[in-house]
């Protein structure tokens, strides 16, 4: 079918179906410089990447268009302040964060600064005891240390006391964070290397809080080499050190575009391939050691499994796999961290179910815009999924706070195109600390003042929304597609557009006249789901739609039927094919 046809002529869909606007001219154009099926020209029209030139950098995501990290904001007062504690064997301390960003990020670091020679420990914060970020956990630990400098990853950009005590002690403080800067002055550090601190002429400042940990692993390979081309070593360290990122990238949800795709493509294709024995077994343990690697294998597999030490226990316990010397003991954390994340899905799932009936009293959307829920005893490691949940389920931002006695932690996700981060500066008063950013973030608060707060973001809320009200839902279908096309060449095609994301969404298709070739079948442990096999003409897939299973008695044999639909492949028991997720359907006719 046409480009024209795709954008412009299809039969009438759905209200909340979008056909996306594409220009039927760039289509072509893209057709023909680079050779592209028209799905997949259309889909990098619809992105907004038209241009033949940026549509190539797309595609290839090359490591040269990675950026220079000495363009970032304090990168070469830190990269010659930790070489001169390496020369000096002075003991450093890396201070990460219990999620995969920190605990990436603090892995890199330890393993590139002991290959310098220098005497590193790590420290990662107690989600239940110590909170986030610095506190006085982080002066212990430093003194613990006997630490003269000490690196943060993924924190630090608004611990003014923190970094004010290590400095009142004679202690360096080199900050690496991605979050938002605090309204005012940032705190007195040696050096704040984020790409969200300005001015400055960092072109790019996406990073995930691991992806600045690499880039000030790779200014101090360059500071070594006393240039822009580091040495042979230093580079194979480099690009093994992309798995990491692309870990991070992918799990903090950060836009999969410019240098973030690069990172994110690279170092999937690292990840494969890794000889390191913590990302082998944890590969193995998630199913994943004889398989290409898409995004979604990492946020759905690969991410809870190491969240999971942070979310129950100590985050230690993943640090720990990523940093295993041998296969033996990787395995065994591999496992640990396995069994954490089984008991995790338990805890969340209890958890999601007292959320819901808390719920219950704010169901008005115009009356309460974004739901701000509490209550004694929810785990407050797993509040943050609990309120993605609620997000999905309620169609606007959700706080989550769990309380402990008279004080609690919460998470807040946010829906598309609402900043969280904004809604909760309208309860600054309300809160003892905050911080995060557009769609994910994170408070503490005293329970009695949970109403008060619950008060204040409603009314923040209400002033940001658009006509005072959330963005309606909808679908964003990219392009018809008769079904005998979608074939695993055109699969192959569509697969150079990995890794899908934040900002790089994956293809949503729909084929229309369908008939069913066999009656749909509930699946699942509580019958959530279906499949149920589609064809036209001599072709035939599977489909499997999520979390649809009420809606069995709409698929009807004999009728016909439009699917929209995300294509992937499915590997089971050593055989891969490819089958249709299921956005939406409707019976046409």
């Amino acid at each position: 079918m046409s480009p024209k046809a795709a954008g412009h002529t299809i039969r009438p869909l759905k209200p909340h179906w979008k056909l996306r606007p594409i220009d039927p001219a760039d289509v072509r154009r893209l057709e023909r410089q680079h050779g592209l099926p028209d799905v997949v020209a259309a889909l990098l029209v619809a992105r907004g990447r038209g241009d033949p030139d940026e549509a190539g950098r797309f595609l290839d995501a090359g490591l040269r268009s990675l950026h220079d990290p000495r363009a970032l904001p304090g990168v070469d007062a830190a990269a010659e302040r930790l070489l001169r504690a390496a020369r000096d064997r002075e003991k450093v301390l890396i201070h990460g964060d219990y999620d995969v960003d920190g605990v990436t990020g603090t892995t890199m670091l330890t393993r590139l600064l002991r290959s310098l020679g220098a005497p590193v420990d790590w420290h990662i914060p107690n989600r239940l005891t110590d909170g986030y970020s610095f506190g006085e956990h982080s002066l212990e630990a430093t003194r613990r240390a006997g630490a003269s400098v000490v690196v943060s990853v993924d924190n630090g950009t608004s611990a003014h006391a923190t970094i004010a005590a290590l400095a009142a002690e004679g202690v360096d403080v080199v900050v690496t964070d991605h979050h938002e800067p605090p309204r005012g002055p940032l705190p007195e550090a040696l050096a704040i290397v984020n790409p969200k601190v300005g001015p400055n002429r960092y072109p790019f400042r996406e990073l995930c809080g691991a992806g600045v940990a690499f880039k000030l692993c790779w200014a101090l390979c360059q500071e070594l080499a006393q240039g822009s081309k580091v040495r042979d070593e230093h580079r194979e360290f480099l690009l093994e050190a992309t798995a990491y990122v692309a870990v991070a990238t992918v799990c903090d949800v950060v836009p999969l575009v410019d240098e973030n795709r690069v990172l994110a493509r690279r170092g999937l294709l690292a990840l494969e391939r890794t000889a390191n024995p913590g990302l082998r077994a944890l590969l193995d343990v998630c199913g994943l050691g004889d398989q290409a690697l898409v995004a979604e294998d990492v946020g759905f597999k690969v991410g809870p499994r190491l969240n999971a030490a942070g979310r129950l226990a100590g985050a230690h316990k993943a640090v720990n796999l990523l940093l295993a010397a041998t296969p033996d003991r990787a395995r065994e954390l591999a496992h640990e961290l396995d069994e954490l994340n089984t008991e995790r899905r338990r805890i969340e799932g209890e958890l999601l179910d007292e959320a819901r009936r808390a719920a219950e009293p704010f169901a008005d959307a115009a009356e309460h815009p974004v739901l701000v829920l509490a209550g004694q005893g929810w785990h407050q490691g797993v509040v943050g999924i609990v309120a993605a949940r609620m997000v999905e389920e309620f169609g606007r931002p959700a706080l989550v706070i769990g309380l402990d006695g008279a004080t609690g932690r919460g998470s807040a996700r946010s829906v598309a195109g609402v900043d969280v981060l904004e809604i909760l500066h309208g309860g600054a008063d309300a809160m003892e600390r905050y911080g995060g950013h557009a769609q994910a973030a994170g408070c503490e608060v005293r329970a009695d003042r949970v109403d008060e707060l619950r008060a204040a973001l409603e009314r923040r809320a209400a002033e940001l929304l658009p006509d005072g009200g959330l963005p309606e839902p909808r679908v964003d279908v990219d392009y018809e597609l008769p079904l005998g096309r979608m074939t695993p060449e055109l699969m192959r095609h569509l697969d150079r557009l990995e890794p899908f994301g934040e900002r790089n969404e994956k293809p949503v298709l729909t084929s229309p006249s369908l008939r069913l070739a066999e009656p749909p079948r509930v699946v699942g442990a509580t019958g959530a789901h279906l499949t149920f096999r589609v064809r036209a003409g001599d072709a035939c897939l599977k489909a499997v739609a999520f979390g649809m299973g009420a809606r069995r008695e709409e698929l009807r044999m004999g009728r016909d039927l439009r699917l929209v639909y995300t294509p992937r492949w499915n590997t089971f028991r050593g055989e891969t094919s490819l089958e249709l997720h299921v956005v939406d359907f409707e019976a046409e006719g």
